[in-house]
């Protein structure tokens, strides 16, 4: 069968959304935004074996160990992102080659590919927390929410994946991944419940 030309092309998930720029007060931004695009993730559900012979293989292919604790374990090119008890999200740093290392993990676990169907942004900043305390109901001060920890919890209605990375001249960090449906809406609350501390948003690769 011939193939059709078509005039479709891929849509990153903040595409007409997060728009680079700067929002909010003027003067120095309290908050910077990174739309976090091009990173392959997955979600990994441990198989009925248990733990031991996917983690066999994650420490192996990775180089990692999967979190039994709300922890992400990061390294060069892959992370993997407690979830649950036995679940984890695994994020690439590209998708070249995503496909094949999923194929690996299913022998022992459930996967399923969550490239194009969740959206991820950085936030860092003084005033990041500022923000995230407009709607994440937890505690984020550094001695209760650490460097390496994570949540699965709810802003503005919208469930979300949040962890915090090392904290960068800008202030700290970090990474929230949402349902891409629910981009829009995830940031009409981040522009409403940021502008008053100034914001410069830019794309970037996961």
């Amino acid at each position: 069968m011939a193939e059709t030309a078509t005039s479709w092309k891929p849509r990153g998930a903040w595409a007409s959304i997060a728009q680079p720029g700067s929002l909010g007060a003027e003067g120095e931004a309290g908050i910077f935004v990174t739309a976090l695009e091009g990173s392959g993730l997955a979600s990994v559900i441990a198989g009925p074996d248990g733990t031991a012979a996917l983690s066999r293989i994650v420490e192996t292919r990775l180089g990692l160990a999967p979190p039994s604790a709300p922890r992400i374990a990061r390294g060069p090119a892959h992370d993997l992102i407690w979830a649950g008890p036995d679940q984890w999200l695994l994020r690439a740093a590209s998708r070249d080659g995503f496909a094949g290392l999923l194929d690996e993990l299913s022998a022992h676990a459930a996967v399923s590919d969550q490239s194009d169907a969740r959206a991820a942004i950085r936030l860092a900043g003084p005033r990041v927390r500022d923000v995230l305390a407009k709607g994440v109901m937890l505690d984020l001060h550094p001695a209760a929410f650490a460097v390496g920890d994570t949540a699965l919890t709810s802003i503005a209605y919208v469930g979300v994946h949040l962890w915090r990375l090392e904290d960068t001249p800008e202030g700290p960090v970090f990474e929230i991944a949402v349902p891409r449906s629910m981009a829009g809406s995830f940031w009409s609350w981040f522009v409403a419940s940021a502008s008053e501390f100034g914001c410069r948003v830019a794309s970037g690769r996961g």
